[in-house]
């Protein structure tokens, strides 16, 4: 059966689309059959990124390996049992779809709490959950006193996970790995980059999570998105002399790739 990964967020703007298009990207350049499947069905980012991809390809007559993206399947509701929910089935028909050709599917889910997202965290062997490496988005994790480190309780996404866990544990799959990743360190303001990494690996142990190295701010990251490109597509496109900060960006891909620790997975690249 595919490894299904799972990137959840309920808040916007934490680089979920990024890093779902570079891990489907680093997989398939590695050699390793990936599906897509983006959960968001207004704004589609992850599936616009493997649209621009393809075209961009098509238009520069270069290969370019890629997840294996199709939307979810239209289902009518006559077609429903009693009982069945429209979307659940939808999402199971297109996971069904892709599984027998994949040995990973990466599904990006939307940044706010929808029927879909629910279950896909539930049908997640490896969750990724971006966070921008500040405060102002911690509470997506805990709720905490004003002092920024006294954990008051989990919040409602750290519930939902929870809730993913026992229906897994309920049907006998294996546990979860929750994985939180830091995106968008600064370089500067240490003092608060100390205090959000004690604050999140002090969480961790609450409730239950890896923590992870994400992306830094970088400029890169906004140009490679109208062409579809990922950090490991430079030299693909004739970019041979890497700067000094997309080579530092490739590092840190290469980090979080074996953070993950996924199976049958060896970094190399």
């Amino acid at each position: 059966m595919a490894h299904i990964i799972v990137v959840g967020n309920e808040k916007g703007g934490s680089g979920k689309s990024t890093t779902t298009m570079h891990v489907a990207t680093a997989l398939a350049r590695m050699g390793h059959r990936v599906g897509g499947l983006d959960l968001d069905l207004r704004q589609k980012t992850f599936g616009q990124y493997v649209g621009n991809r393809a075209r961009f390809a098509a238009e520069s007559d270069i290969q370019l390996l890629s997840p294996h993206y199709m939307d979810l399947p239209e289902i009518t509701e006559d077609n429903l049992q009693h009982g069945e929910n429209l979307m659940d089935q939808r999402l199971s028909a297109a996971v069904e779809s892709l599984e027998e050709a994949s040995d990973f599917i990466i599904i990006d889910c939307p940044g706010s709490h929808t029927r879909l997202s629910q279950m896909a965290h539930a049908m997640a062997n490896t969750l990724i959950t971006p966070l921008n490496d500040s405060f102002v988005d911690f509470d997506l994790l805990a709720k905490v006193e004003s002092d920024g480190t006294t954990v008051k309780g989990p919040s409602v996404y750290s519930e939902m996970v929870w809730s993913a866990r026992q229906l897994r544990a309920q049907a006998g799959l294996k546990p979860l790995d929750w994985i939180v990743v830091r995106n968008r360190l600064g370089t500067q303001n240490m003092i608060n980059k100390q205090k959000m990494g004690d604050a999140i690996s002090h969480l961790a142990k609450r409730i239950g999570f890896r923590v992870a190295p994400g992306f830094s701010e970088r400029v890169v990251f906004r140009e490679l998105f109208p062409r579809g490109l990922t950090l490991l597509d430079l030299k693909d496109v004739g970019i041979n002399q890497l700067s000094i900060s997309n080579i530092a960006a490739r590092q840190e891909l290469r980090e979080l790739i074996k953070a993950l620790n996924l199976p049958n997975v060896t970094v190399e690249f």
